[in-house]
């Protein structure tokens, strides 16, 4: 996979837009001042978590002993219901602390931007090659820098695109992402066939 494809398949499984609803819920109750400065917080607590993932992805699953093949596969299939969820949400939101509360970790950094399925890419990146950790780094960095800009920039966009905007560009992104998804299924069931032919 090319970086740029990474940074993109990694800004998808963050879905900014699809998450702009929950982070304006979860802060309408923070004075505005203090609004900024807990979404930067909240943003590079993300980012850490998600460097400490990508670095240690590969000895988890070495230790675990996935062959590549099934890291490939298994993030198809991964990616494939992260994409379907996105075209087809279900009912009901995600805040989990009370109204006038100050969020700290959880919801906003986890699970909101450093989820199970962005973590679960950045492990399945770490194992495909791990020689390119370089390339996967500034997926990682530009993919989240982009989605905080969006989040960072939250009036604007709910200004400009509405509900029903936010909405369907979500929709488009599960899109994207089900693209993705078939074709790193359709490689490691490739792989795995050339795999096996050599035995």
């Amino acid at each position: 996979m090319e970086t740029l494809s990474a940074a993109i398949m990694l800004f998808l499984i963050m879905d900014p837009l699809g998450n702009l609803p929950v982070f304006t819920a979860v802060l309408k109750h923070v004075e505005k001042k203090k609004r900024r400065k807990i979404l930067i917080r909240e943003l590079l607590i993300s980012l850490a978590i998600m460097m400490l993932f990508l670095f240690t992805g590969e000895q988890i699953l070495n230790f675990l002993s996935l062959k590549k093949e099934a890291v490939s596969i298994a993030g198809g299939i991964i990616l494939f219901l992260i994409g379907i969820k996105m075209i087809f949400p279900s009912e009901g939101g995600l805040t989990g602390i009370a109204a006038g509360e100050e969020p700290f970790i959880v919801p906003l950094a986890v699970p909101l931007m450093a989820g199970p399925s962005i973590l679960a890419a950045l492990l399945l990146l770490a194992h495909q090659d791990p020689n390119r950790m370089t390339d996967w780094t500034m997926a990682l960095i530009g993919a989240w820098a982009l989605s905080a800009v969006i989040l960072m920039m939250s009036d604007v966009f709910h200004r400009l695109l509405g509900e029903k905007g936010l909405t369907a560009m979500e929709r488009l992104m599960g899109m994207l992402l089900v693209m993705i998804s078939v074709q790193m299924l359709l490689d490691g069931i490739i792989a795995y066939l050339e795999f096996a032919k050599n035995l």
